[in-house]
This record gives C-alpha cells, sequence and structure tokens, in this order.
C-alpha cells in the first residue's frame, strides 16, 4: 500500500522480478469493467451510458472525473467494485497457498529453506488496504510512502492538474496514518537502487522470519 504516485507499482514490480507472487488490485480492478463484464453493466446502470465508450470499452478518465469529484458518487463505485476485487485476490491467495504447502519439502535444509523462501511470499498490492479494513487477512503489511513534494511532482508528470492530485490524495487515508500502521515501510525518495535496497532487506528479514 502507498498514497497515490509514491511508488507501489514499482515496488511490485521488483517483488515479482525477486520470486515474489504479487497481484495488484489494480489489475483486477480494470479487468472487472472490461467490456461485457457484469461490474461494467452496474456502472452503467449507476453512472449512465455515457461511461461507455462506442466501442463498449469503459471512459476510465470520464469516471474518474466524476467519482473523485464527488464522495457519494465515489462510494457508489466502491461498491461495485471492491467486494469483486476482493473475491478476486482472496481466490488467487488460497490457490497459491494451496499449492505451496503441496510443494513445501517435509524436511527442507537450511540452504533450501534459504534458496526457496522467496517464492514462498504472496504480495497483494491494494492502495486502500487500511480503508477496506482487508489488513486483517495480511501476515504483514508493508507501506512505499515518500514526500508531498515529490509525489505531487510525479503525479503531475503522468499530466495531472492540481485538482485532480488534490481530489486523489484526499480520498485516501493520510501516508501518515499508513506509515504508522504498516509493519515495514519503505521511503521512495530516491533511486531505484536505493528502493531495491529497501525492498531486498525486508525480504530478507521475512524470509528468515518465516515459520
Amino acid at each position: 500500500m502507498g498514497g497515490v504516485g509514491m511508488g507501489k507499482s514499482t515496488a511490485a514490480t521488483f517483488l515479482a522480478n525477486s520470486g515474489v507472487t504479487v497481484v495488484d488490485t489494480d489489475v483486477l480492478a480494470r479487468q472487472l469493467v472490461e467490456p461485457r463484464q457484469p461490474a461494467l453493466d452496474e456502472i452503467r446502470h449507476a453512472f449512465g451510458a455515457d461511461m461507455i465508450a462506442a466501442d463498449g470499452s469503459l471512459r476510465r478518465d470520464q469516471l474518474a472525473r466524476c467519482v473523485f469529484a464527488d464522495p457519494a458518487r465515489r462510494k457508489t463505485l466502491e461498491a461495485i467494485l471492491h467486494p469483486r476485487i476482493r473475491r478476486l485476490w482472496q481466490s488467487q491467495l488460497a490457490e497459491w497457498r494451496a499449492n505451496v504447502t503441496r510443494s513445501q519439502p517435509q524436511a527442507a535444509t537450511p540452504d533450501q529453506k534459504s534458496a526457496g523462501n522467496r517464492t514462498r511470499f504472496f504480495c497483494v498490492v491494494i492502495p486502500l488496504l487500511f480503508k477496506t479494513q482487508a489488513e486483517v487477512e495480511m501476515d504483514a503489511t508493508l507501506c512505499v510512502a515518500c514526500s508531498r513534494a515529490t509525489q505531487h511532482q510525479r503525479l503531475s508528470s503522468r499530466g495531472w492538474n492540481a485538482e485532480q492530485i488534490n481530489q486523489r490524495i484526499k480520498s485516501q487515508l493520510p501516508i501518515e496514518e499508513k506509515m504508522a500502521s504498516a509493519n515495514y515501510l519503505i521511503w521512495n525518495e530516491g533511486s531505484l537502487d536505493v528502493l531495491h535496497a529497501q525492498l531486498d532487506r525486508v525480504l530478507g528479514f521475512a524470509a528468515s522470519h518465516q515459520r
């Protein structure tokens, strides 16, 4: 988890390349609103046919402008998507756990455990982790954060204006609250090498404390 524009996706990519199984709920959300999906029909019902393009795809930018300007409409969208997203990652987590249990050697040596530990991690990227109370299902939580100035700079580089940036930030819990609640904190203010080194230390620590 972490604030918008603070580096969650970059961190998730590194974890995946390190052997961790990663599920990104933003990716799941995009899959749920593809043409002919039930969630897209509910969105059309709730927000109007003008949210759907001629090819049947969701006008994501238009919907974003609508829901981030109106908290009540954002809650409507969350009610459509969040339960579906949660069921998807829960299902993938259950399947992963079953596979890990089946493949776990009955008497692995320390070297085998060290080599295989990273493939025995499952990471779910959830921007609204604490807001949706999904942390109760996790063994540990990790927050990726940076300064407000860097966050604004990164979001501006996406082409967002000041109003859009403030709306997105306001829709999430304060980053300070996420930082205080997380088991691990990654400070993503420097280079990719610095980010990767921090994540590598977290993986090493977690692997050494695995049951």
